[in-house]
Order: structure tokens, then sequence, then C-alpha cells
């Protein structure tokens, strides 16, 4: 059986629909940065989503190759995620996406290097036919988070969003999202498959304590 990262870390992927406390450890991803409306169609954000499965899926399948990763087993590639803000907005302004800046991510297993990343980017590059340049290897260390799992469309994540800030006021917490520490959704449905009202979205905010 392939390692599957939602199902041997279930309490990073598969929250309830209540809030919680979570302790992030720090982890590698595949990254892509951008700004804009992530709908739009053909647009930057969605041109990153084809790069980063295009080097998610060449690491993957890299076993099959002459290039052999040390320490590689076989794994199911996890679920795309994204970071997002907005420049002088508190929180998020959702009837303005054309606003966001994000970095899209899919996460590394921790036995894939520097070194490894650049060959698949490499690689990917030239078998796919699409520029995977703007690709980076990036190091999250998140930490202290509240997260909840989002059921529906994005558009109503803001009450989502209500329920955790009441549970962390009432449990000694306040929001810490700033330049560094961002507003994080795991997309655990394929949009293009799933009626919008049944999309499962984990919501992460980083959280200190009073």
């Amino acid at each position: 059986m392939a390692f599957d990262f939602k199902k041997e870390y279930k309490e990073f992927y598969m929250p309830k629909n209540r809030p919680e406390i979570v302790n992030v450890p720090k982890a590698n991803y595949i990254a892509v940065r951008g700004k804009g409306n992530p709908n739009e169609e053909g647009g930057a954000y969605q041109q990153a989503i084809g790069i980063l499965y295009a080097v998610a899926y060449t690491l993957k399948m890299s076993y099959k190759t002459d290039y052999k990763i040390e320490g590689f087993f076989e794994y199911v590639v996890p679920p795309l995620e994204g970071f997002w803000w907005q420049d002088d907005v508190e929180g998020v302004d959702y009837t303005d996406k054309s606003a966001f800046h994000w970095i899209s991510v899919i996460r590394l297993p921790d036995f894939v290097s520097k070194e490894d990343f650049n060959w698949a980017v490499e690689t990917a590059t030239k078998k796919k036919k699409i520029d995977c340049s703007s690709a980076e290897y990036l190091t999250v260390d998140e930490g202290l988070c509240v997260q909840i799992m989002h059921l529906g469309s994005f558009d109503d994540e803001p009450e989502t969003i209500a329920l955790m800030d009441d549970y962390l006021a009432q449990h000694g917490y306040i929001n810490d999202i700033n330049s560094t520490r961002l507003h994080h959704e795991i997309y655990m449905s394929d949009a293009r498959k799933v009626a919008p009202e049944k999309w499962k979205t984990v919501i992460r905010h980083p959280i200190k304590t009073v």
C-alpha cells in the first residue's frame, strides 16, 4: 500500500467541523507564488496548479526512471493547499478576489531533498513541455494553529472563520496572522468533480496565547 498523508496524519487533514488547536510540525512543499483571481480561466492560479502537479507526479514516479531518490517509498500525492492574503486587508475580502496573493503548495515527503526537487523541476519542464521554473522548494513551520473542516463554497468561509474566532476568544488565544504566518487552506475535494455545497476544505489559522 502506498503511503497516504491524509490517512497517516488525519489530525492535519481530516479535522472535525468544529474548531480545534493543533501544533503543526515543519514540512517541505513544492510552491508556486502568484497574485490574482483563482477562478480566472487559464489565469496565473490555474497555471500554477499545472506546474505543481507536473513536479509532484515527476517525483512520485521517479522510481520508474534512472534517477533514484535516497529513502524513496511509494506514496499518494498529497492534496493541494494554499496560503492566502490581501494587502492592507485584515482577514479576507471575498468580494475582491483579484486582490488575492497566494502561495499554492503540495506537500513533499521528507525524503525529497532540494537536489531531488531541482531534478524534478528540470525533468517536468522537459517532459511536460511546460516551464516549471517558478516552482520553489519551500519549508514552512506553522506551529500553533486553530483549524476546522469547512463544508461548502469558499465564499461561505467567513461564517466558519467566525466559529474559529469565537473558539479562540473562549480559550485564551488570538489570531497571529501576519506577513509570515498566513491563512491556510487544504483542499480535500476535487472542485471539478464535486458540487460546491459538498466541498471539504481545511481552514487553518496561526494563533498565539493572549
